[in-house]
């Protein structure tokens, strides 16, 4: 190939993964991979919708990694986010209450587990939805993935409300998400047989399994597999993982997006 042959050929190619590229970042749901110019448009074309997930950074046993919370809210919140076509998705908020530290309670017993104040963290939110609200977005809606902060999730809800009155923006906290996947998937396995002392309220086979559908990798399933039966010295709270599949927690997953879905069109629709 002569060299101004190859330079056009070298110069097409680049052209058209740029182009690719750029076209596949403005498809993207997640706020971060915008640019501001980009994020303008897209709420002028009507993505007023911005969904806020929340995780958490702490233990959940000796076989999952420190970010369940994290990981799985992301993936959850962008599968919510593509369903409903008009929204988008916020960095997660992974720094949030998990007790005490003098003396160290609850999770932070154990190492990794961070935490911060109530007040603290509400008062993060609070400020989180009115950056949102001033830069167009109307429906403001929490994803929390975690139960300990569910009460100050909907005590900012209340008060932003209040006073958001006669703005035309909203905040949500649909209950739906953190129901789906707390007791409406403990029931789907009770369904399926399994029994309470494997299903468990944290670190159990319930939660094992619906991280394993969406973050795999955050799961050492080897060793997890092997084990004896973990318990609450090493956080593991009222159940047994070592059964935990990605095939458990695929309808769990299912139910969550498509109840939340539904209950922030519903909510949105309804204003």
């Amino acid at each position: 190939m002569r060299p101004t042959l190859r330079k056009a050929f070298v110069t097409f190619i680049f052209l058209t993964a740029s182009h690719a590229v750029f076209a596949q970042t403005l498809k993207t749901v997640f706020l971060d991979d915008l640019t501001w110019t980009e994020l303008r448009d897209q709420i002028q074309a009507g993505k007023t919708t911005i969904l806020v997930p929340i995780g958490g950074t702490e233990q959940s046993g000796p076989y999952v990694a420190l970010g369940k919370h994290n990981a799985r809210v992301k993936v959850l919140s962008q599968r919510i986010a593509e369903e409903l076509g008009n929204a988008l998705v916020a960095p997660v908020i992974a720094y949030v209450p998990e007790g005490g530290y003098a003396p160290p309670t609850s999770h932070m017993r154990f190492p990794g587990t961070t935490t911060v104040p109530d007040d603290v963290f509400e008062k993060t939110l609070e400020s989180i939805a009115n950056s949102f609200r001033v830069h167009g977005f109307r429906n403001i809606v929490f994803l929390g993935d975690h139960g300990g902060y569910q009460n100050d999730i909907r005590r900012v809800v209340a008060q932003l409300n209040k006073a958001w009155t006669g703005s035309g923006a909203r905040a949500f906290d649909p209950p739906e998400y953190y129901g789906a996947s707390s007791d409406g998937f403990a029931q789907m396995l009770r369904q399926r047989g399994y029994s309470e002392n494997e299903i468990g309220t944290h670190a159990g086979l319930a939660d094992t399994s619906l991280l394993l559908a969406v973050a795999p990798q955050m799961v050492r399933q080897s060793e997890l597999k092997n084990a004896p039966k973990p318990g609450p010295a090493d956080g593991v709270y009222g159940g047994d993982p070592r059964r935990s599949t990605a095939g458990l927690g695929e309808p769990g997953i299912e139910a969550i997006v498509s109840k939340t879905v539904s209950a922030i069109r519903k909510d949105t629709t309804n204003r």
